[in-house]
């Protein structure tokens, strides 16, 4: 066994039970061996980095599993050792942290401090194990205390400023307040030396006065409040220097206007008592007014509680007093990851509280089979939120589920409006592709591009789904407004007349519109005739030829002639299948009405079922160039641009629409009933065989009314 490896072993062998020498030992041999040929800024073999985050975790007394993932944490990213190997070498277990700290590694990347919290989150978020931070905070640790080892001047500040605004916080949120100060410390130090070396200076001035000011001032507290029946222990400390940085800058002070550059810790049996302590004690010494915060009553958002105050104390000395019950200082102690986890509309009894650090070392030292503990200390924080970057570093959080429809909404309502793909890790995905915690995330967009109506069902967020639904009424409202204008300008021009506004204002108030828009709008969307229109404006105008004069309208006067007929009655076209030509049809004949033409499949035939003397062979004679009404049913994606085709084909086709519909819609489709002006069933057919090629109607079928 390798010497190093096996004092190793030793350490962690003498707090848990369970580590394997000969597994350490693997370990250890394989993490050298990856880590051979590699160096590090300062002219090291790399291998004593991840030596030196093992023996990190070992003070803190962390299980081997966490140990041997330490060693191993840097191997996937930096050689040709496999999570697949480590997997059979190690097990399930080891190669679950490996793969968690190897990830999270993948997430540093640069960013302003308005992202720090959010990053924060966001390395919550994608551990769902503790050890796996642990690990992190450790390899960050080290990388600080041997930071002077890196030449390039930026990349030193780079580190220590994402380490002042990233992982201090989060060491001192997971409780492990020895390396939260040690990280600021040693960054400090490095961001602003001479600042430091002041401040150091400055309480070392202090300090000289009275080298026994803590144990006095301790002491003298300690005894007057016993004297008033209050059993208490007390504590005190002195700030770092970094924390009382800090507090001059946002407090815009200076050192001797601090008041809390000593701390002292009273630590009482209950509630009642911490208020009783916080009176006798403003009773006995000056307060400091403004310096007075009840954490009790009104807890921090992550569950501390204690009373804050600043006096004049002992000696005249200005001290922060922190006075909390022995369950308010463990809780204290303990720490908390992040923050308290709320279900909305929950009750208090039902958020989850996380105990870390300190309660797992507890446990690892008293606990028989620390395994079964640590495996099932996962991380459930923010399992409802999902974390991703835009390429420029930018954290968007979108709820768990969300796409990359719900990102290119989040990013700016006019990216998702001209969304048409995305990539997520530099890799082509489509729009429509889950969004995972840490995924970059890179929407592209063109000048044309437009939401897919579909994309509504498949995003989940308020903002995407409102956006989408947005830009298409807005799109609609466009379509509907150049038919209506299409429509109303057609009978126009079969009236050899020109549209103007003024004209139209008789209309507009007859039916209680409010503009030219809105009744164009109306038109196109089928619920006003163009016709009535130009009936209400010229009653006495008679119709004129339509767009094609050589053809001529449908009349029971003017129409193709039929074989089989009975001269001098009346004919009819049947309004319920109009018949066209080319298609078989039979007479009905009706006492007083004439003869009535229906196409031979006609459904309202079936009530002359039993009336067969009403029946009438007949059939078309010649088609001639006599326009026919022709009905479709269309169903249409309900998508911009849809409406524009349709009436594109028909036109292409020879069709002309004299009424358009609106039957039905919902999110994805709309139904419309079309009326056509057409020659025979053949052009009729000939549209329909058109309209089905479109990537835009999902149904088209002849119109029955």
């Amino acid at each position: 066994m390798d010497p190093t490896a096996n004092k190793l072993y030793n350490k962690i062998s003498k707090y848990d039970s369970f580590a394997s020498k000969e597994v350490i030992n693997k370990a250890f041999i394989i993490s050298k061996k990856a880590h051979a040929n590699q160096y590090r800024s300062s002219g090291e073999q790399y291998f004593t980095h991840p030596l030196a985050v093992a023996n990190v975790l070992i003070d803190m007394k962390l299980d081997s599993s966490t140990i041997i993932t330490a060693l191993l944490h840097d191997v996937v990213e930096d050689s040709d050792v496999s999570l697949d190997l480590i997997k059979n070498e190690f097990g399930e277990e080891i190669s679950k942290l490996v793969d968690g700290v190897t990830k999270l590694s993948k997430l540093d990347i640069r960013f302003g401090s308005a992202q720090a919290e959010n990053f924060r989150k966001l390395l919550l978020a994608s551990s769902d194990d503790i050890r796996v931070l642990l690990v992190k905070l450790a390899d960050r640790l080290h990388n600080i205390r041997t930071i002077k080892g890196i030449q390039n001047d930026k990349k030193r500040s780079r580190i220590c400023y994402e380490t002042l605004e990233i992982f201090a916080p989060l060491a001192e949120r997971l409780g492990i307040n020895a390396i939260q100060r040690e990280l600021e410390d040693r960054c400090f130090a490095e961001l602003n030396p001479e600042t430091r070396d002041s401040i150091l200076k400055r309480l070392k001035l202090i300090y000289s006065q009275d080298e026994f000011n803590i144990p006095i001032i301790t002491k003298e507290l300690e005894n007057f409040l016993k004297k008033n029946n209050i059993n208490c222990m007390i504590s005190g400390r002195v700030k770092s220097s970094y924390s009382i940085w800090k507090k001059m800058q946002f407090k815009n002070l200076s050192m001797d206007q601090l008041s809390d550059i000593m701390a002292f810790r009273i630590i009482v049996d209950d509630v009642n008592e911490c208020y009783t302590t916080l009176g006798l004690l403003h009773q006995k010494y000056s307060a400091i007014m403004g310096r007075f915060k009840d954490y009790i009553s009104a807890p921090k958002r992550n569950g501390y509680q204690s009373l804050h105050s600043s006096l004049i104390g002992p000696k005249k000395t200005r001290i922060e007093v922190q006075i909390r019950t022995s369950v308010m200082n463990e809780f204290a102690l303990n720490g908390v990851a992040a923050h308290w986890i709320y279900k909305e509309g929950a009750k208090s009894s039902e958020t989850i509280r996380y105990k870390w650090v300190r309660e797992l070392i507890q446990v690892l030292e008293e606990s028989s089979e620390p395994e079964e503990f640590l495996e099932n200390t996962k991380l459930e924080m923010y399992n409802d939120q999902v974390f991703s970057f835009t390429p420029k570093g930018n954290l968007i959080i979108l709820p768990k589920g969300a796409n990359a429809v719900d990102f290119s909404y989040a990013v700016h309502s006019e990216v998702g409006n001209a969304a048409v793909g995305a990539k997520i890790n530099n890799k082509n995905r489509l729009i429509t592709t889950e969004i995972k915690n840490g995924d970059q995330v890179e929407i592209l967009t063109s000048k044309n591009g437009f939401p897919d109506p579909k994309w509504v069902n498949s995003c989940i967020t308020g903002k995407a789904k409102s956006g989408i639904k947005r830009f298409i009424k807005n799109r609609e409202i466009k379509e509907f407004l150049h038919l209506g204008t299409a429509l109303l300008q057609k009978e126009y021009r079969q009236q050899n007349k020109r549209m103007h506004e003024k004209s139209l204002i008789k209309v507009i108030n007859e039916f209680g519109l409010s503009d030219l828009q809105e009744l164009l709008i109306e038109i196109g969307k089928g619920n006003i005739n163009s016709r009535n229109v130009i009936t209400f404006l010229y009653p006495d105008k008679k119709k004129v030829s339509p767009t094609l004069p050589s053809l001529k309208k449908p009349s029971s006067h003017d129409s193709v002639k039929l074989k089989g007929v009975i001269p001098g009655m009346a004919i009819h076209y049947a309004h319920c299948c109009h018949p066209l030509p080319g298609e078989r049809i039979v007479g009905i004949v009706t006492t007083g009405k004439g003869i009535t033409v229906h196409a031979l499949d006609c459904f309202s035939l079936e009530k002359f079922n039993d009336m067969p003397e009403m029946w009438l062979e007949i059939s078309w004679e010649r088609e001639g160039d006599t326009f026919h009404k022709g009905s479709l049913v269309a169903v249409l994606a309900n998508e911009p641009g849809s409406l524009a085709e349709i009436t594109k084909i028909i036109s292409t086709n020879n069709g002309n629409i004299s009424n358009i519909q609106v039957i039905s819609r919902d999110i994805d489709f709309y139904k419309f009933n079309i009326d056509l002006e057409i020659k025979n069933i053949n052009h009729l057919n000939q549209i329909i065989a058109a309209m089905r090629l479109s990537q835009f109607v999902e149904n088209v079928e002849r119109g029955k009314d």
